[in-house]
C-alpha cells in the first residue's frame, strides 16, 4: 500500500459530552492506522469532545504536512458531514487550499464504503452463529432524523444490498426516530428469529440503552441514576445487553449485536477512503 510521507490523516467524528465511550472506536482505529505508518501523522477531532473540529485547523504543521486527508467517521452522508464538518473545518469543497499552501482533501464518510455490507453480514453471523439466515429477519437499525433526508439513506442502501443476496428471510432498515420504527419490530417481522445490528459508529447510549428499551429487552434507565465520571460527564457503562442473547420474546428469539462501528475492519475502510480521495 502506497504511503503518504508528507500527508496526514484526520478522522472526524461526533463524540459526546454524555457518553465517554462514544469516541473510543475512533481513537482505536486511529491508533491502529498510526501503527501502520501509512501517513506522516494521524489525528482525531470531534464535534462534542476535545480536540474539537476547530482545534484540528492547527493540528498539522504546514511545512512538513502538505496534504491533510479528512475522513468523516460517520455512518451516513447527512447533516454533520454536509454542514457541520465543512463549516467547522472551513472547507469549501472536496479540495481546500489553505493560505499556507497546505491542501485539505475532504473524503467520503466511512458509511459509504462498499465494505459496509460485508461487515454487517459478519456482525450478524457472529451474534447468531447457530441460526440459519433463511429462517431469520435481519434488522439494520439507524437513527433517522428530520435534519437531513439523506441521514437514512445508508441504512436503506445496505438493507437493499443484503436483501438482494437472498441470505435472510427478510432484511429491513428500521430507525429510532422515523418510520419504519425499530420499536414496531413485532409488527414488521414474521420469522421466529430476529437479528438486530445497530448501524452506529460506537456503542453509546443509543445501543446500550435506547434501542434495547425500544426492542423490549431492557427497562428504561433514568438519567439521574447514571453515575458522574471523573471528568464530570455522565457515565454510561456497557451492560450485558450484548451478552444475553438470545432474548426470548413472544415465543421468538431476538439476537442483539454491538454497533457496527466497533469492528476493527473500520481501520481499513478509513485508510481506503483517504487513499481514494479525489485529486
Amino acid at each position: 500500500m502506497e504511503g503518504k510521507p508528507d500527508g496526514a490523516l484526520l478522522i472526524v467524528a461526533h463524540g459526546s459530552t454524555v457518553n465517554p465511550d462514544s469516541s473510543a472506536p475512533t481513537l482505536a482505529h486511529a491508533a491502529e492506522i498510526r501503527r501502520r505508518k501509512i501517513f506522516a501523522d494521524v489525528g482525531c477531532a470531534f464535534w462534542k469532545e476535545e480536540p474539537s473540529l476547530r482545534d484540528a485547523l492547527f493540528l498539522f504543521d504546514a511545512e512538513s504536512i502538505r496534504e491533510v486527508y479528512v475522513v468523516p467517521n460517520f455512518i451516513s452522508e447527512g447533516y454533520f458531514t454536509q454542514t457541520v464538518v465543512p463549516r467547522e473545518l472551513e472547507l469549501n469543497g472536496r479540495i481546500t487550499e489553505r493560505s499556507t499552501g497546505q491542501i485539505w482533501k475532504y473524503c467520503e464518510p466511512v458509511g459509504n464504503h462498499p465494505m459496509m455490507t460485508e461487515l454487517l453480514l459478519k456482525r450478524a453471523r457472529d451474534v447468531a452463529s447457530d441460526i440459519d439466515p433463511a429462517e431469520a429477519t435481519l434488522l439494520i437499525v439507524a437513527h433517522g432524523t428530520d435534519l437531513n433526508e439523506n441521514s437514512a439513506v445508508a441504512a436503506k442502501r445496505e438493507a437493499e444490498k443484503i436483501r438482494a443476496l437472498r441470505k435472510y428471510a427478510t432484511v429491513l432498515n428500521v430507525y429510532m426516530e422515523e418510520p419504519p420504527l425499530v420499536s414496531d419490530w413485532r409488527k414488521l417481522t414474521k420469522t421466529r428469529n430476529i437479528i438486530v445490528v445497530p448501524f452506529f459508529i460506537s456503542d453509546g447510549l443509543h445501543s446500550y440503552e435506547d434501542i434495547p428499551v425500544m426492542l423490549g429487552i431492557a427497562e428504561e434507565r433514568r438519567l439521574s441514576s447514571r453515575r458522574p465520571a471523573e471528568d464530570g460527564r455522565l457515565e454510561s457503562r456497557p451492560s450485558d445487553v450484548f451478552r444475553s442473547n438470545p432474548y426470548k420474546l413472544d415465543d421468538r428469539s431476538l439476537f442483539y449485536a454491538p454497533s457496527i462501528g466497533t469492528d476493527p475492519g473500520f481501520a481499513d475502510i478509513i485508510i481506503e477512503q483517504a487513499l481514494n480521495a479525489k485529486s
